[in-house]
């Protein structure tokens, strides 16, 4: 079994938040980063299960710059084989997406993995257009993954509910809470990390269709207002004249 498990690094959730450059960069002075809680809890962490129960080998990959590979290293410490750093800035989900589809075209992975969003733009794009320019089926926000030969049963999230959908490797899933539990890494994982080969590649030439014209900063003075449960036509007015949402 061979797969590809994509990580990003994102700032850590108890993070200051602001932007430079008119609100068009995120500041990142004095900001601490991680690999993103999706993508290692659940990804990756399903994907080592996977492998240590049917054999096999699983890659990490992560596009953006050398700053990164402190987080990539976490990530081979916890138990990957190998990684992949691909050098460019992701500028966007669709650029990210075409870097790592030009990686694995040639790669015969058996599952693609990746989080189900990353915490700071919560955007679940990735993996869905990774799956489209592979050509390849997609699983969105699967919670359970059960492996028999090569057909994968996976329970996923649904308004709801549940659904239950049944694949054929390969194919490309997003990994939700209760797909595996968080794993910390031992001082062995640590010590074989860094014998581990973390490879770098030159990225490809993509088109790139988003800009970025401001970023906002949610306000922090919002009052919250404790409504009685039995005054139904209080919390009405309120929704309905102050908040205006109905």
């Amino acid at each position: 079994m061979k797969i590809l498990v994509c990580v990003s690094k994102t700032p850590e959730t108890t993070a200051n938040i602001n932007f430079v450059n008119n609100n068009t960069e995120f500041d990142t002075n004095g900001v601490s980063f991680i690999m993103n809680p999706y993508d290692e809890w659940y990804a990756l962490v399903r994907a080592l299960e996977i492998t240590e129960a049917n054999g096999g080998d699983v890659t990490l990959i992560n596009v953006g710059p050398a700053a990164n590979d402190a987080v990539i290293k976490k990530g081979l410490a916890i138990g990957a084989k190998e990684a992949v750093r691909i050098d460019a800035e992701p500028t966007s989900a669709l650029f990210v997406a075409k870097q790592i589809a030009a990686y694995a075209k040639s790669q015969n992975f058996d599952i693609i993995f990746t989080g189900k969003e990353s915490i700071d733009y919560n955007g679940s794009l990735v993996g869905g257009m990774i799956a489209e320019l592979l050509s390849l089926p997609y699983i969105s926000y699967a919670t359970t993954l059960e492996l028999n030969g090569n057909a994968a049963t996976l329970n996923r999230d649904i308004e709801g509910g549940t659904e239950v959908v049944e694949v054929q490797t390969p194919f490309v899933v997003s990994a939700a809470k209760g797909m595996a539990e968080q794993r910390i890494p031992n001082m062995r994982g640590i010590m074989m990390a860094k014998k581990k080969p973390l490879a770098v590649v030159a990225a490809e030439a993509a088109d790139d269709k988003e800009k970025v014209t401001e970023y906002k900063v949610v306000p922090k003075d919002r009052s919250i207002k404790m409504i009685d449960p039995e005054n139904m036509k209080e919390l009405v007015r309120m929704l309905h004249e102050e908040s205006k949402v109905i």
